[in-house]
C-alpha cells in the first residue's frame, strides 16, 4: 500500500477506498448465499425476499452498522493520507497506539475485564513491535524545507491518531454486534460494505476529489500495485471479520504483530533484509508479550471456592 502511494502518477484514494468496499461487498453477499443454501439444502428453498430480510429486515440490526461503517471509512482515507505524509519507519511506529487504544474500548465497551499481567503484555508488545519496525530503518528524505516538513509530520501523526482512534472503537463496537447477534459474519459484512460504499462515493468522489476525477477518470494513475493495495484491503477485511467472531480484538493484535516479523523474515530470505540486535530483541519481546497475555489467571481460592465467582457466598460470611 505504501508503495503505491510513492510513485510518480499517483492515483486518487477515495476511488480505491470505494473499490475495495465494493469488493467486499460482493465476495461477501456470495458467500452469505452459499451459506445459507447450503443450511437449507436446496438453492430453490432460498429467494430475494429471504435474503432482503437477513441483510436488513428488523432483526439484523442492519442501521447499528452505520457506525462502525463510517469509521472504518474515515479510517482507510486517512491511511492513505497519511501515508503521503510520513515516512514508513514514522508511519509504522506511530501506528502501534492501536494496540492500547483496542485494548481500551474491550474495557470500557464490551465491560471485559484485562488482568494487570495483560496490560503488562500489550505495553510490551507495543514496545516490542516498535523495535522490531525501528530496525528495518527504511527512512526516506524529504525535499521539504523544514517547516513544510515538520507540518507534514504533524498533520501525519494526527491523522494516524484518529485512525487508531477510529478503527480501535469501531472493531470494539462491530466484535460486539457480531458476537451479541444471531446475523452471520458475511452478512453484517453486507452491511458493513454497502454502508461504507454509499457514503465514501458521495463524500470522496463526488465532494473532495470530483473535480479531479471528472478531470483525469475514476481510474486514473491506476497500476499493478493499486490493484494489489485493493486486494490487500479486501483480503483484511474479510480476515478482521472471522478473527473478531471466532476470537477478540486483542488477539487480532497479537496476530497482526507476529505476522510482521514472519514478514520481516521473510524479507531476509527474498530480499536480504538485515536481521540486527534490535530486531531479534524485539522479536523476543513481542514473543513473550503473547505467552504473558495468554497466561492463565492465577485466582484466590476460599472456602467456598473461587472469590470472584462466589460473590454470594462472600457475603454470606460477612453477614
Amino acid at each position: 500500500m505504501r508503495y503505491s502511494k510513492i510513485l510518480p502518477e499517483q492515483y486518487i484514494s477515495s476511488t480505491a477506498v470505494v473499490c475495495a468496499e465494493i469488493c467486499k461487498f460482493a465476495i461477501s453477499l456470495i458467500l452469505h448465499i452459499i451459506f445459507r443454501v447450503r443450511e437449507l439444502g436446496s438453492i430453490k428453498k432460498y429467494n430475494l425476499k429471504m435474503l432482503v430480510n437477513e441483510l436488513f429486515g428488523t432483526e439484523s440490526d442492519a442501521l447499528k452498522t452505520l457506525v462502525p461503517a463510517c469509521l472504518y471509512l474515515v479510517q482507510n482515507n486517512l491511511q492513505y493520507y497519511s501515508m503521503t505524509k510520513l515516512d514508513p519507519a514514522t508511519f509504522r511506529i506511530s501506528s502501534q497506539i492501536k494496540h492500547v487504544i483496542i485494548a481500551f474500548f474491550t474495557v470500557v465497551i464490551l465491560k471485559r475485564r484485562i488482568y494487570s499481567h495483560q496490560w503488562v503484555s500489550i505495553f510490551l508488545l507495543v514496545f516490542g513491535i516498535i523495535l522490531v519496525q525501528f530496525s528495518k530503518g527504511d527512512k526516506t528524505t524529504s525535499s521539504l524545507s523544514s517547516q513544510d516538513a515538520l507540518i507534514n509530520k504533524s498533520l501525519g501523526l494526527l491523522s494516524v491518531f484518529i485512525t487508531c482512534l477510529s478503527s480501535g472503537f469501531a472493531g470494539v463496537y462491530f466484535e460486539k454486534m457480531l458476537k451479541k447477534t444471531k446475523v452471520s459474519p458475511w452478512a453484517r459484512n453486507v452491511q458493513l460494505s454497502l454502508f461504507s460504499v454509499i457514503p465514501g462515493y458521495i463524500i470522496g468522489c463526488l465532494i473532495i476529489d470530483g473535480k479531479e476525477i471528472r478531470e483525469k477518470g475514476f481510474f486514473s494513475g491506476y497500476s499493478r500495485w493499486t490493484i494489489y493495495s485493493i486486494m490487500c484491503q479486501t483480503l483484511t477485511g474479510f480476515i478482521v471479520v472471522i478473527v473478531i467472531k471466532y476470537a477478540d480484538n486483542i488477539l487480532k493484535s497479537f496476530a497482526n504483530s507476529i505476522s510482521i516479523i514472519l514478514g520481516c523474515i521473510a524479507q531476509y530470505f527474498i530480499f536480504g533484509f538485515d536481521i540486527t540486535i534490535t530486531f531479534i530483541v524485539g522479536c523476543f519481546i513481542v514473543l513473550y508479550s503473547s505467552y504473558l497475555y495468554g497466561k492463565p489467571v492465577k485466582q484466590k481460592r476460599y472456602k467456598y471456592g473461587l472469590i470472584e465467582d462466589n460473590k454470594e457466598n462472600m457475603e454470606e460470611l460477612k453477614a
